[in-house]
């Protein structure tokens, strides 16, 4: 199968990843990208800060700073917005999936 359209549909997975830790507790990139890891997503930086900056200029998720150790760390919180986007995301999904499995 073409990368590109793998690509694509997975991108669409981590942004729906992101929402849903985002929406539990505040989340920062090098989390973030350990917990994709988990999942058996390999990406960089390089690919996930431009995600998380798509997002917050979407008005998905909200940033805040902190000082920690030093160090400034980004913290990303789901919107009321991004809420929505993934209760239809995960409704959507789940209808999908039902209907696969059926």
């Amino acid at each position: 199968m073409d990368n590109k359209i793998l690509r694509k549909l997975f991108l669409g997975f981590i942004q729906i990843h992101i929402l849903h830790h985002a929406k539990e507790e505040p989340i920062y990139g090098t989390w973030m990208l350990e917990e994709l890891r988990e999942h058996g997503y390999e990406m960089s930086s390089g690919t996930l800060y431009p995600i998380l900056h798509s997002m917050e200029k979407d008005e998905l998720l909200t940033k805040a700073e902190s000082n920690v150790n030093g160090k400034i760390r980004k913290y990303y919180r789901t919107t009321d917005k991004g809420e929505q986007v993934l209760a239809e995301a995960q409704s959507k999904a789940y209808e999908l999936f039902k209907e696969i499995k059926d």
